[in-house]
């Protein structure tokens, strides 16, 4: 059973960073997709981010390309999510996902079979 914790939340004013974490364990995750979502008070969770273990490109969500960065360390079953020039709308319950999802369904949260707890972002103007 996979398990995946994130760490890295926190409160940051407008234009500052963040990095979450996302660390995998308890089996191994290694033909799985890791994606980032995220989840405002009173929204549905929307999609941040996603990259394969097996290598390739991370893809990104429109709202946060350009902005945020996903990568992965191998060595530390760590997924990683790069936040900058953070906006007020970036505010919301970041989550880690492992699951298989194909390409065109990156986005979707039923894809994925593994979920973190969750870590709390918050952007102050």
């Amino acid at each position: 059973q996979v398990q995946l914790t994130e760490s890295g939340g926190g409160a940051v004013h407008h234009g500052g960073s963040l990095r979450l974490s996302c660390e995998a364990s308890g089996g191994t995750v290694s033909s799985y997709v890791m994606a980032w979502f995220r989840q405002a008070p009173g929204k549905e969770r929307d999609y941040v981010a996603a990259i394969s273990w097996s290598g390739g490109r991370p893809y990104y969500a429109n709202s946060v390309k350009d902005r945020f960065t996903v990568s992965r360390d191998r060595a530390k079953n760590t997924v990683y999510l790069q936040m900058n020039n953070l906006k007020s709308e970036d505010t919301a319950v970041y989550y880690c996902a492992a699951g298989r999802p194909i390409l065109s369904a990156y986005s979707d949260p039923q894809m994925y079979y593994y979920w973190g707890q969750g870590t709390q972002v918050t952007v102050s103007s």
